[in-house]
């Protein structure tokens, strides 16, 4: 006797639950205490769902701390900030065993990179070994110490710093370091209205003290669980691999996107799609997400900036749906 024959159904918007509502509350939440727009956090809200890092860039006093403990208090998440010197050591960032001599027994001590939502301060001041052991815990989510493996939090997000403008005692970032990140963008001043109600003496304190958690780390680990599912139609991605292949072809590039580059794209792209409320990831995403995510991987022969070499390529690569 045959089975009646069913029609496979595509991933609706409705068994996704992808509802905008959470995300956009949490962004209403944020700004109510510091004054930040959608390219800096949208990409930062992205990394989140995506389970990428963030590379903060811009000149001091612009609130990239309130930015950090703001976003940790809205999710009711853990919270450490991390002052990277000269002379900090990979122990200082991720832990190290110390012998109880009461109990006779060797015990692990987390270091501050065990919490939820990490902001690395001014990272390129640190020595090359100090930032390999955080990019590494960066990339597996643990740390081995003494032989032993021990599990990052989760859900887990670093907030790098770097300053642009003061370079003396600071070590340049490596090109692969700089790949660990899956956005990088940059902070810059308030909004007219914001500055002067700093003017005025509003403490930014009292606003963040104020703050009720909008969402909890189990809502969140399940909109991160739902990012997998976001459906890239072969139309888009045909767009994304052609904006490859422009990055890849330029005169001016010495070296252009790369595959695990493009797949971080895509990951960013479903997260702006989540944001929207959508089930499936349109051009626009891309090009929304494409300067945040891509810019900090192609590398101009020249040795500048290639931001806008990016935000060029996605406005004139064509969509052909």
């Amino acid at each position: 006797m045959s089975r009646p024959r069913t029609e496979p159904q595509a991933p609706s918007q409705a068994r996704l639950d992808l509802t905008p509502e959470p995300l956009a509350a949490l962004k209403l939440t944020v700004r109510r205490v510091v004054s930040v727009g959608d390219e800096v956090l949208d990409p930062i809200l992205v990394s989140l769902l995506a389970g990428g890092h963030v590379l903060i860039e811009g000149v001091p006093g612009t609130g990239k701390t309130l930015l950090s403990r703001t976003l940790a208090r809205c999710l009711d998440l853990g919270f450490r900030r991390i002052q990277f010197t000269s002379d900090l050591m990979p122990s200082d960032v991720v832990g190290s065993t110390v012998w109880r001599v009461s109990e006779e027994r060797f015990e692990f001590v987390p270091g501050p990179l065990f919490s939820n939502i990490v902001l690395a301060d001014e990272i390129n001041r640190t020595s090359a070994r100090t930032l390999s052991c955080m990019l590494e815990a960066m990339e597996e989510r643990s740390v081995t110490v003494d032989g032993t493996t021990h599990a990052l939090s989760s859900p887990f997000l670093i907030l790098a710093t770097r300053n642009g403008i003061e370079f003396h005692g600071t070590f340049p970032i490596p090109e692969a370091a700089l790949d660990r990140f899956l956005a990088r963008v940059e902070l810059g001043y308030p909004d007219a209205e914001a500055e002067r109600a700093l003017y005025r003496g509003d403490s930014t304190e009292l606003m963040l003290s104020q703050v009720e958690p909008v969402l909890g780390a189990d809502e969140l680990l399940a909109l991160m669980e739902q990012l997998p599912r976001v459906q890239l139609s072969d139309a888009v991605a045909r767009y994304a691999h052609r904006v490859v292949e422009a990055t890849r072809s330029h005169p001016e590039v010495s070296y252009g996107i790369s595959p695990r580059a493009a797949i971080s794209w895509i990951q960013a792209a479903r997260g702006m799609a989540m944001i929207q409320g959508r089930g499936h990831v349109l051009p626009d995403d891309l090009k929304t997400i494409g300067r945040a995510v891509l810019g900090h991987r192609v590398f101009l022969a020249s040795g500048g900036d290639a931001r806008d070499l990016v935000t060029e390529l996605l406005r004139s690569t064509p969509v052909e749906l």
